[in-house]
């Protein structure tokens, strides 16, 4: 463990409280001191949830610790129990209180409560919140299911499926599940159970009738996939459903387990994204160099559509789910990169220094980055803040999904392209600062722009609207320059170097956003070598040299 003053995931705790959250009748007691209560504003502040998430805190404080806090515990469960009445309940410790090794599962059983109560064993410093998250699911899952139901035919009836991952504090989990909803129902399929989110632990014991399980989120719902698997023999989809030709798999997969037939859902054109990424001109999209980041499911994802639907070059992949490198490192292999497999937001933000990148697709956290560095950024991933929950349905998955996704990921390119043409135009008689709003008519006169090195007062000052616009005071010769050490005398380099026009053409091929860095280090590296004229070949020389 260390200390950071950014995380991408919080303890073990926080994934099952994740899940606690998301469910019905279910209640969660969290051995734990004052301090660990900040857990709650993750749900009622970045979710906007209108309920406290379903956990009692025991709050010791310091003073408890020469006492009994195992018998604080077994009064905090048995109270919960009192005023609660859950379904089930789980009962586990904080980072903090797993010090103390007070044993809630043995604690909470010495009470015989007349419900399942699940003990969680989540080592807080060796694992984090999505594992945490994807173990109390399984522990729900394996102790909750039920037996098999009885084999039913399936002539005259539709085939049915449960939907496992999406939780509480999910990234879009809430308006993925309406597309996926949507989707199974154009198939003929309907739906068993969703869980954890909206499940009770009754739901869970329903499990076993379905026919198959769709598992969205693989960091949350694998494990108990597999389990179901393996105890109930039902087939498990594990496409990830995010952009349009992993949809169209999806639809395939399930309707080859469902028995159906996916041409009803797949006829047609079910997304704009693929005509409107070939409509746009190729300049916001084409080759565009872009850095991805972020948990497992969306940023393999995110890779796979940039690459594939977009046309952008991925020049980075990475994602803080180490559990999931072996998958990560296989899909950058594909885009010949080496994947960035790491929780330390300092070391992402010097890879997307590296990379030269153009767009970052990533967290919260890569979004800061982003600005930082001047780069445009879309958020594709957990961890996540207020913003990016909308009252809007703005899901990832499925064709609508897919609709999302092109407006979130291109519009910070099309709004840089903006910035560029203001900067270009920012002289033009008609668009510089002083002008007039160009649709008040031709009664309103531009001002005529402003010249480097002017004498005398703006025109603007002073003058009342509509009138007369006073002539231009004739322009003073500019200041001599201070040569720089490398320029005038210095040790390194000599004069000036001139830039050849072609070399000119090429440099503005190069993002505004780093343009000024690589004309710097191209005159910079011209100088150190005594070149007077600057060429295309100089410009790549010198990429290559301050790339190294």
């Amino acid at each position: 463990m260390q200390l950071t003053v950014w995380t991408y995931e919080g303890p073990p705790h926080i994934g099952a409280m994740r899940v606690a959250t998301a469910m019905r009748g279910l209640h969660y007691v969290l051995h734990a001191p004052q301090g660990d209560t900040y857990a709650d504003l993750l749900f009622t502040m970045i979710e906007r949830r209108d309920a406290r998430p379903p956990v009692t805190y025991t709050t010791f404080q310091a003073r408890d610790l020469g006492s009994d806090t195992a018998a604080i515990f077994k009064d905090a469960v048995a109270a919960a129990y009192e005023r609660f009445r859950p379904e089930a309940m789980i009962v586990g410790a904080s980072c903090t209180a797993e010090l103390i090794q007070d044993d809630p599962g043995g604690l909470a059983k010495a009470l015989a409560l007349p419900i399942p109560v699940i003990p969680l064993d989540l080592p807080a410093y060796q694992k984090k919140e999505n594992w945490g998250a994807s173990e109390t699911f399984y522990r729900l899952v394996r102790t909750l299911c039920g037996p098999k139901a009885e084999t039913v035919g399936k002539a005259g009836r539709r085939p049915s499926c449960n939907i496992l991952g999406p939780t509480a504090l999910g990234f879009r989990h809430r308006d993925d599940l309406v597309e996926i909803r949507t989707l199974l129902d154009a198939l003929g399929v309907d739906v068993n159970v969703v869980a954890p989110l909206g499940a009770s632990p009754a739901d869970l014991g329903r499990l076993g009738e379905a026919d198959f399980n769709v598992v969205l989120y693989p960091e949350i719902a694998r494990a108990a996939g597999q389990h179901l698997q393996k105890t109930f023999g039902q087939p498990m989809v594990e496409t990830v459903p995010i952009g349009v030709a992993a949809t169209i798999r999806f639809v395939e997969e399930v309707a080859a387990v469902a028995g159906v037939d996916p041409a009803p859902v797949l006829s047609g054109a079910p997304s704009r994204l693929p005509w409107y990424s070939r409509s746009v001109d190729s300049t916001y999209l084409t080759g565009k160099r872009v850095f991805v980041f972020g948990d497992a499911t969306h940023a393999l994802a995110a890779a796979q559509i940039a690459a594939t639907e977009l046309g952008f070059k991925v020049v980075g992949l990475g994602s803080y789910a180490r559990e999931f490198a072996r998958e990560i490192r296989a899909e950058a292999a594909l885009h010949g990169i080496e994947a960035t497999i790491t929780d330390d937001y300092l070391e992402v933000e010097a890879a997307i220094q590296a990379s030269a990148a153009e767009l970052v697709l990533g967290t919260q956290m890569e979004r800061h980055i982003a600005k930082r560095l001047g780069l445009p950024c879309a958020v594709i991933s957990a961890p996540i803040h207020v913003q990016d929950f909308p009252a809007r349905h703005s899901p990832q998955m499925g064709f609508e999904g897919a609709n999302v996704l092109f407006d979130t990921w291109v519009h910070p390119l099309m709004m840089g392209l903006e910035e560029h043409l203001l900067g270009m135009f920012r002289e033009d008689s008609e668009f510089h600062a002083d002008a007039a709003p160009s649709h008040l008519g031709p009664g309103h006169q531009p001002l005529p722009p402003p010249s480097a090195g002017e004498g005398g007062p703006r025109v603007s000052e002073g003058r009342e609207r509509g009138a007369p616009v006073p002539e231009r005071s004739p322009p003073l010769p500019p200041a001599p320059q201070a040569p720089s050490p490398a320029e005038g005398g210095g040790s390194s380099g000599s004069a000036h170097s001139t830039w050849a026009p072609d070399a000119e053409k090429e440099l503005k091929k190069i993002p505004f956003f780093v343009r000024g860095k690589a004309r710097a280090n191209t005159e910079r590296f011209a100088r150190e070598r005594a070149l007077p004229l600057i060429t295309v070949e100089t410009l790549y020389d010198a990429k290559a040299h301050f790339g190294r």
